[in-house]
């Protein structure tokens, strides 16, 4: 590479990474993406952010280059201290020839991989430091360990341009890291208003009715020796009131209905859904349909709330490239397929550790519009969640 054409190169790179961090909105992906972002940026064989809780430990911790095997073995999640402490307390860099010759060094796990030359960031809004960005062992054209031997012993891999590059990625992530739980603060705020609001509601409207449906039918019983005539006029009253408190709980449950279904319809409420997944997700996230015919509103809710639950827990737990969702139509119902290439599970294993990624709600949906649920997955298999809705 030239000496002209490098800047032009870092900048295009970093400019790469900046778009693939804005494409996520949970905290955890874009912890993720910074992450593998700044390993590529500067091409070293490992990267790790950290992000620290108040109480000398790490509330996440996400790194790339280490295979999940290793990072099982490697133990628990490391503490505040030597280098690491060093960049959360002071907020300052760190760029070292090699890291296991300063004196902070204070060792790691047997099974932690062999790190040498170092550079570290801190990723702070303002005075606050939300993290510590990381990479170590920078590769080199002739080969990362041959490179390395061979380079002396007081030249650091990563240069001042590397720490340059890492440093803008460094102040991006932290809009990013703070977007990103402003969103989830948001979410939660917005979820528990609505519960609030429905809450007040069911108080305001349905207590009421169901405080004078007791009164009135202990009235009844009261007069059903002495007066049945008057008893039966009191029965007809808790009926009236019974139909009433049901009118007042289905308009509660009707306004938890997506109003984009009522708008839309199913099949262009999924596909716009699924668009905006593609975006925001690595994975690649499909949607195919064929021959939909509309369906009765409770059908409809049943299978948008299913593939919802199915698509979280693909993009969410199994690492999967690609996830297909399609809609196909079956007598005067429709079928649901959201498939996954991901990693996987045993579907009787997470039953009996009483783990149900969301299994049972699924099911019970399912089964409460007259239709059925199955889950075909196997470790290293991917999964498949099929969901079978008579017409209405």
């Amino acid at each position: 590479m030239t000496t002209g054409s490098a800047p032009e190169s870092g900048l295009a790179a970093v400019s790469a990474a900046l778009l693939a961090m804005s494409r996520h909105l949970e905290v955890r992906d874009v912890l993720q993406t910074i992450v593998a972002s700044a390993r590529e940026l500067l091409d070293a064989e490992y990267a790790a952010l950290g992000v620290p809780d108040d109480h000398g430990g790490f509330a996440q911790f996400v790194v790339d280059g280490v295979s999940d095997e290793q990072w099982k073995a490697i133990g628990p999640l490391p503490r505040q201290h030597g280098i690491l402490a060093a960049m959360l307390q002071e907020a300052t860099p760190q760029r070292l020839a090699d890291v296991r010759e300063d004196p902070r060094f204070e060792g790691w796990p047997r099974a932690h991989p062999d790190l040498s030359d170092f550079i570290g960031l801190p990723v702070a809004d303002g005075d606050e430091v939300l993290g510590a960005l990381f990479l170590a062992n920078k590769r080199y054209p002739g080969g990362p360990a041959e490179e390395r031997e061979a380079a002396p012993r007081d030249r650091c891999g990563f240069t001042e341009e590397d720490q340059s590059l890492l440093g803008i990625l460094a102040q991006h992530a932290a809009i990013a890291l703070t977007n990103a739980r402003l969103y989830e603060r948001s979410r939660e705020l917005t979820i528990a208003g609505e519960r609030a609001r429905l809450a007040h509601e069911l108080h305001d409207a349905v207590s009421q009715k169901l405080f004078s449906l007791r009164l009135t039918s202990q009235a009844a019983a009261a007069l059903v020796d002495r007066d049945p005539t008057r008893a039966k006029g009191e029965m007809q009253q808790v009926a009236d009131l019974a139909a009433e408190a049901a009118d007042e709980l289905r308009a509660a449950v009707v306004e938890l209905r997506p109003a984009a279904l009522d708008e839309d319809g199913l099949v262009a409420t999924l596909r716009t859904q699924i668009q905006v997944l593609d975006r925001a997700h690595t994975a690649e996230v499909t949607f195919a349909s064929q021959s939909v015919r509309a369906l009765p509103a409770a059908q409809e809710e049943a299978v948008l709330r299913v593939a919802q639950e199915a698509l979280h827990n693909a993009l969410r737990h199994s690492g999967a490239a690609r996830v297909g969702v399609s809609l196909v139509r079956s007598g005067q119902g429709v079928v649901l397929r959201v498939e996954d290439d991901g990693q996987g599970f045993d579907p009787s294993a997470v039953r009996r550790a009483g783990r149900h990624l969301g299994l049972v709600s699924m099911r019970d949906r399912a089964s409460g519009v007259g239709g059925a649920l199955s889950v075909e997955s196997a470790p290293g298999k991917g999964t498949l969640i099929e969901m079978e809705v008579p017409g209405g």
